[in-house]
């Protein structure tokens, strides 16, 4: 008798630790979204409030600008997540339903699937609110700023520097080098301010010629 309940204590143990790895991969994906969707918001209002901001000395213009940006790309990443993440399951669900018919050991895999499913609606949201926190702070670092200069400078300050977190963030969840990441991520958000201020810039100005 002393066997069969240690295989039973054996496969106990085996099942935890599953469930275990399969929740810590779950809220792994769903911080990582959520790092990536702040940066997300962060460079696309950022880059927007940079550019209108190139040919607008108004800060209601600015904040007008970057405001429409943030509801915009939040619905923009809810919906888009959404379909996703319906497909996903979809294609998750068909999978498993394919494999009913299988052996009990494959029966025991797709009852571990069937519990990994995507929520559709919770990812929607969760792109959403992380979208909108990126996009909060160049909202937040201008709203009280009158100098047009000094304005642009903090926007870009406090998008660098939020750029800094998130791509530390995105490189601890993702195990990948913190330096080489946070490079990376800050030089793009750079790179985007940079050209939706030029090219904004130029535009602008021969529009007004014109």
């Amino acid at each position: 008798m002393a066997a069969p309940a240690s295989e039973d204590v054996q496969i106990s143990i085996r099942n935890e630790n599953k469930e275990e790895k399969a929740k810590y991969r779950q809220r792994a994906q769903w911080l990582r979204a959520a790092v990536l969707g702040a940066n997300d918001g962060l460079v696309s209002v950022a880059s927007l409030m940079m550019g209108v901001g190139s040919v607008k000395q108004d800060v209601k213009a600015m904040l007008l600008a970057g405001f429409a940006g943030l509801v915009a790309g939040a619905c923009s990443m809810a919906i888009g997540e959404f379909v996703s993440v319906c497909t996903q399951r979809d294609i998750q669900a068909a999978h498993i339903k394919r494999e009913e018919a299988a052996p009990k050991t494959q029966g025991e895999a797709n009852e571990e699937e069937e519990e990994e499913l995507p929520n559709p609606g919770q990812a929607a949201i969760a792109s959403a609110l992380a979208f909108s926190v990126g996009a909060a702070a160049p909202l937040l670092a201008a709203v009280f700023i009158d100098n047009h200069k000094i304005r642009l400078m903090v926007v870009a300050v406090v998008a660098t520097s939020a750029l800094m977190v998130f791509g530390g963030l995105g490189a601890l969840l993702g195990k990948t080098p913190l330096l080489k990441s946070t490079v990376r991520v800050v030089f793009g958000g750079w790179l985007a301010m940079a050209l939706t201020f030029g090219l904004t810039k130029l535009i602008g100005s021969g529009a007004m010629q014109i």
